[in-house]
Order: structure tokens, then sequence, then C-alpha cells
């Protein structure tokens, strides 16, 4: 990625692409960004001029949303490209379809794609940065990375100083459910990893990939109730029946008797211990209605941070890179929104 201090790629297709100190960058920036979207006008001039296409070739509401309010809070061009409803139903290739979509000057992609590596394969053909929202079962690092920065936002607040990555050594978390399936469990572990938390899968072995060669865990445990007194976060991984993640359980019922949080299980959760989940969640099945709705549950915190995180993650890429100064950013955010108020209709007297 950009500017990162591990690896300088110019696109963001793994986690692995930044490492500690290049998590820690985008946080920093995304710190900025927070208090972006906290101001009358929320945004920042800093992309104006450059256009970020968000290439979907599979639904996702939240993300693609996600990618497109935070690339407009920038003050970039977006353009939303669907392939569902493209020639690329009319058998037109991947590889056409991207390079045609880049020569009307594309500055960036956001790739979401049911085939592991599709983010990757766009890269090579298009001389533009792309961001990996999603590949088949491989990954999806700006999910994981909002949630670490979830993480470290809750914890500064309650610790009354200010946010550091260091809040995560020690840490342990625990990732339960579909990790088959889940292209969000690969992301959060090697991000989790990186920052030194320990982090543990919690699932019927069913539902635990073949081969976790590559995953920097500290175990697979297949009793839920056996962990939860000993985490400090509990993230929920959605059972994926889209993906025929129904055909490894005996049933729903049984699923959710085993692995699900209910009321009685959050119940056990050590005092202080955060929960957590990608969405949309299947309330009633991995997480009951009443624990998706508790104090300590950081789901819609989750989403909100998103768009400063990926607005994050389009600036190092697209912008000034690392480096950049978050007090210039809110100053430039600052002269924006002032000049954006002044000029209102009626606001004056």
């Amino acid at each position: 990625m950009t500017g990162a201090p591990a690896g300088g790629s110019r696109h963001l297709l793994s986690v692995a692409d930044l490492g500690a100190e290049g998590i820690e960058e985008v946080m920093r920036v995304a710190d900025a960004f927070v208090e972006v979207g906290r101001r009358p006008i929320p945004k920042v001039p800093a992309l104006r001029g450059r256009t970020v296409v968000t290439m979907f070739a599979e639904e996702s509401t939240r993300t693609r949303l996600s990618f497109e309010t935070a690339a407009r809070r920038l003050s970039a061009d977006v353009v939303s490209f669907q392939v569902a409803s493209s020639s690329v139903k009319k058998g037109e290739s991947l590889r056409d379809t991207a390079e045609t979509v880049a020569a009307m000057g594309a500055d960036a992609f956001v790739v979401r794609h049911p085939s592991a590596g599709a983010p990757a394969q766009v890269a090579r053909w298009v001389d533009a940065a792309v961001v990996n929202a999603g590949d088949g079962w491989h990954e999806h690092p700006t999910q994981a990375l909002l949630d670490c920065y979830t993480i470290r936002q809750v914890l500064a607040e309650r610790a009354g100083g200010a946010p550091s990555i260091d809040c995560f050594r020690g840490l342990r978390v625990a990732i339960v459910g579909d990790v088959r399936h889940s292209r969000v469990a690969r992301s959060g572990v090697l991000a989790l990893a990186a920052l030194g938390a320990s982090v543990t899968l919690v699932a019927p072995g069913t539902l635990v990939p073949s081969s976790l060669e590559g995953w920097p865990i500290a175990g697979v445990a297949h009793d839920l109730d056996g962990v939860l007194d000993s985490i400090d976060v509990c993230y929920l991984l959605r059972l994926q029946l889209e993906r025929g993640a129904g055909a490894f359980v005996p049933s729903l019922r049984e699923y959710t008797a085993a692995y699900g949080l209910t009321a009685r299980r959050a119940a056990r959760l050590a005092e202080g211990a955060l929960v957590m989940h990608p969405g949309p969640m299947n309330r009633g099945v991995e997480i009951a209605d009443e624990v998706a709705d508790w104090p300590r549950s950081v789901v819609l915190r989750q989403v909100a941070n998103g768009i400063a995180v990926r607005m994050a993650v389009l600036f190092l890429l697209l912008g000034h890179g690392a480096g950049s100064d978050p007090a210039a950013l809110m100053a430039d955010a600052a002269a924006e929104s002032a000049d954006a108020v002044d000029e209102r209709p009626g606001d004056r007297r």
C-alpha cells in the first residue's frame, strides 16, 4: 500500500501488505477522518478530481455503500459498477471490463468478487490502485482494519488515554463460527496477530478450514463455553448459508445451541469484554437478539468506523501517502465546512 512502511505496494489486496506499522498508519489517518465525520459538512478536498470505481461482482450493500460514502467524503467522483448488470453478462471477460473502465480515467478500483484472487488479477491489468473489498474465501482487509480500529478506539476511551496499538498486546480474541467460508476471519487473524493479539478460532470441526497453514493463531477450540470467561473480544461470524454452510452443521438449532452467543453465554463473558460481528447478522442463529443490542456490542460502531477507515485507505493510496499530518487534514475539513456553511442560502441575516 502506497506510503505504508511495510511493502510500498500501490494496492491493498491483503492485510499482509501492511504489517503492524502500516496498520497503525491507517488508524492514525482514520482518527482524523472520524473527526471529519462529526462536522456539519463531513468532507475534505483530498481526492478532488480523482475517480473511484466500485466494481462488485457479488452483492454487498454495506461494504459498497461504505466505500462510496468514504470516496465522496474525500470529494472523489464515484462510479458504481454492478457486474451483474454489465457486459460481463453478455460474455465480456472481467479483464476487458476492467480495462475498459480504466480507460475512462479510473484512479482506483474497489473490487469484490466471488473468486479468490480476482482483485489481484485486476491489479495486474489496470494502471490504477486496487482495493480488495472481499474475494471468495480469501480476504477482506478493510473489514479487519475497521475491526482493529474499533477495538483500539473503545479501549482508549475506557482507559481515558490516547489511542495506541499497545492495547493489542496480549489481547485475547475468539473468532467464533463459520471460519471455513469466512474471508473476514483470515484477514482478522492476520491483522490482530500482527498487532500482538492472541487469536483462537472457535468452531465445529466441519467449519474449520482443511488447512490452517499460515494462520498465526493461538489454537482451535470446539467448545465455546470453555473459552467464554477467558477472552477480551468475542468476534462472531455469520453462518454463510448462501455458501453452503448449512450442509456443514446438523441443523441451525443445534448450531445455535453449541456456538450461538445467547444471553446466558453473554452473561459469562468477562466484565468489559466486547462483542463484535462483521454483519449482516443472523439474529437468533450466531447471536441472540438481546445480545446484538447489548451495551457491550460494538456492531454499529464497526459500521460507522468503516467509513473513516476506508477514507484513510483511499487517501493513503491516492492522496499524499504516509506521513500525512492529521492536523492538516482537520484544518482542510474545518475550512471546507466553514465555507460550505457560509454559502448556504438563508444562513446570512
